[in-house]
């Protein structure tokens, strides 16, 4: 994600704060994509975005998120070159595992319809923010031919696997037809870049819109009734209100120094391209990078720097993940975090496939209704955890408002805990 913070303290009136927030809303728009395979994420905490890699296999800047613009030609040239931007011809799908919701489907036998194309991953909480937008419009235009085509590309390795996928697309219930892109052949045939990514494609087969990452849900259904009317002259323009984008945190948008916490990752992968790229690395004790596939005994220090992970306790880093390292009785070992964001989320597995609990503390203290995740489970005893099942994207925080630089503690006797990632939010509802 592409992350940034402002001061205010630089804006001097009311409308100056104008200016800010319009800033920030626009900030928050470009960040809210993950940055793919072929691809390096530009994220930061404080100051200018600047780029990083990713665990890619080319390491090259990548542009920011952005929409491409809707041409208004249908026309089809005998010089198209095959591909993902606006005005290429279609590529046709390539490499698919799988055809996991609906019969496989060939673009060529597309063509009279207007097809959209989702690449996602079911981690991604920027791809789980865009379900109910693809699901309105599932609902509202299938019928009037658009089809929706969901290509599940994944970024760690359990997400390869069949079953997670069809769990994944059941909790979330979605019902368009969904392929499995474990070697990223449809992918690179539309040279994309980004989770969550959406191509639009005209009754010609000629890609005529994109947009990378959330947002512009009124612009894209908009493109979509065109498209629609193209392909069939007889297609009534819906009378029936545009979405609109998820709202901001009002809390974020006014708050003093505000600033969100980028996304971090677990595994030694993403770490060093993130060093290489000058941003200082997701975890900050040195020895992480220095103790690579083995465990090595960590002890947090009292300068715990704000958006950097600290591990406590004997812990094995990965290329993907990193791991708890042994039993414990009484939650002695633990990860910590001090974050800025109203919503956390946190991709965890368990190597065993056997569940584990995670406790869960804010500043010491256990969460509470007012701040508790989606998934977190508050005991008679007002402990609130986590109960790990299966590989997936957890909800652990979910504040009331924005917060600034308050301290996550994760921990867990198992020896199973497994960090993947963490991602934040600054929305006013929702993970």
């Amino acid at each position: 994600m592409l992350r940034t913070s402002l001061n205010q303290d630089t804006f001097g009136s009311r409308t100056k704060l104008s200016v800010l927030i319009a800033a920030l809303l626009g900030l928050v728009f470009l960040v809210a994509a993950c940055g793919g395979s072929d691809s390096v994420e530009t994220t930061e905490t404080t100051g200018q975005p600047t780029s990083s890699a990713t665990t890619a296999p080319t390491q090259e800047p990548a542009a920011a998120p952005t929409a491409g613009v809707a041409t208004k030609s249908a026309t089809v040239k005998a010089n198209r070159k095959v591909g993902g931007e606006v005005g290429d011809l279609v590529p046709e799908f390539g490499g698919i595992d799988a055809w996991i919701i609906g019969d496989a489907l060939i673009m060529e036998e597309l063509r009279g319809q207007v097809v959209l194309i989702d690449f996602w991953t079911y981690t991604c909480i920027n791809c789980i923010r865009t379900f109910p937008f693809l699901k309105q419009w599932h609902s509202r235009y299938a019928d009037d031919g658009l089809v929706i085509v969901g290509v599940h590309a994944p970024e760690f390795e359990f997400e390869k696997v069949y079953e997670n996928v069809v769990d994944a697309t059941k909790e979330h219930a979605l019902g368009w037809t969904m392929a499995q892109d474990n070697d990223f052949v449809t992918w690179r045939r539309y040279s994309n870049r980004f989770w969550p990514a959406k191509y639009l494609i005209d009754k010609d087969g000629v890609v005529r819109y994109t947009h990378f990452g959330e947002g512009g849900y009124a612009e894209t259904e908009d493109v979509i009734r065109e498209l629609l009317a193209e392909a069939d002259p007889s297609f009534l323009f819906s009378n029936l209100p545009l979405p609109e984008d998820q709202t901001i945190d009002p809390g974020f948008l006014t708050a003093r120094d505000a600033e969100v916490t980028r996304e971090l990752y677990g595994g030694y992968d993403r770490g060093e391209s993130d060093l290489l790229y000058g941003q200082g690395g997701y975890v900050q004790q040195t020895q992480y990078f220095q103790n690579k596939d083995r465990v090595s005994d960590f002890m947090i220090s009292q300068n715990q720097l704000p958006h950097k992970i600290n591990f406590q306790g004997p812990w094995h880093v990965g290329p993907e993940s990193s791991t708890h390292g042994r039993m414990t009785e009484s939650f002695e070992d633990y990860l910590s975090l001090v974050y800025s964001a109203t919503s956390v989320n946190a991709v965890l597995t368990s190597d065993s496939g056997e569940p584990y609990k995670v406790r869960i503390t804010v500043d010491e203290e256990y969460l509470t209704d007012v701040n508790k995740g989606s998934d977190i489970v508050i005991g008679d005893d007002g402990e609130s955890y986590l109960r790990v099942t299966t590989p997936s994207l957890y909800n652990v925080i979910n504040n009331d408002s924005y917060v600034r630089r308050e301290t996550l503690k994760m921990s867990s006797n198992s020896p199973d805990f497994g960090l993947f990632a963490f991602t934040f939010g600054v929305y006013d509802t929702g993970p």
